[in-house]
C-alpha cells in the first residue's frame, strides 16, 4: 500500500503545511532517519548505551498518534502515528548520554509527522527517539527546530 502525506494527514488528522507536497509517497526506512531537532535510531545501533528501563511502561500508540517532541523554535510537534496494535513506546529509556526521549517498537511500518518536515515512515524494529545535538565551539548544543 503506497502511503501518501495526504491519506495520512487524512487518517490521523494531522495537519501539514501547505508548501508540502502531499501526494508524494513517504519514504519508509529502516536505518537512522533525521527530523528537525530529534532523530530515529535503530537500537542496534545504539544498544549499548540505551536501554529500557526495567520497570518501562509501555504505552500503545493510539490511532492519533503520540508527540514525541514539540519543537523548540517554532513549537510543532513530532508525532508517532501507527495503525492500531502496531506500535508500542515508552519515555521510561536509560541513555548514558541522555538524549533519548522515547523508544518504540513496531511490528509494521509506522510514521512521524512535523507539520514543516512532512513525514518519515520507520520499518519494523525497535528505535530510539533522541534529540539531536550539534557542535558548537568546544562544546555541544541540543538543535532547536
Amino acid at each position: 500500500m503506497t502511503v501518501t502525506l495526504a491519506s495520512l494527514s487524512q487518517q490521523t488528522g494531522f495537519a501539514v503545511l501547505d508548501h508540502l507536497e502531499q501526494s508524494v509517497r513517504i519514504p519508509v526506512v529502516d536505518g537512522l532517519q533525521a527530523q528537525g531537532d530529534l532523530i530515529v535510531i535503530p537500537l542496534a545501533v545504539v544498544g549499548r548505551s540505551v536501554r529500557p528501563w526495567a520497570i518501562a511502561q509501555w504505552h500503545d500508540v493510539p490511532p492519533e498518534g503520540v508527540e514525541l517532541l514539540r519543537g523548540e523554535a517554532g513549537g510543532n510537534p513530532h508525532t508517532l502515528v501507527a495503525e492500531p496494535g502496531a506500535c508500542r513506546w515508552t519515555r521510561d529509556v536509560n541513555d548514558l548520554d541522555s538524549l533519548a526521549i522515547a523508544m518504540f517498537e513496531a511490528s509494521s511500518v509506522v510514521y512521524l509527522l512535523h507539520p514543516e518536515h512532512g513525514g518519515t515512515g520507520c520499518a519494523p524494529g525497535t528505535y530510539v527517539v533522541r534529540r539531536q545535538r550539534e557542535h558548537e565551539g568546544r562544546g555541544n548544543r541540543l538543535v532547536a527546530d
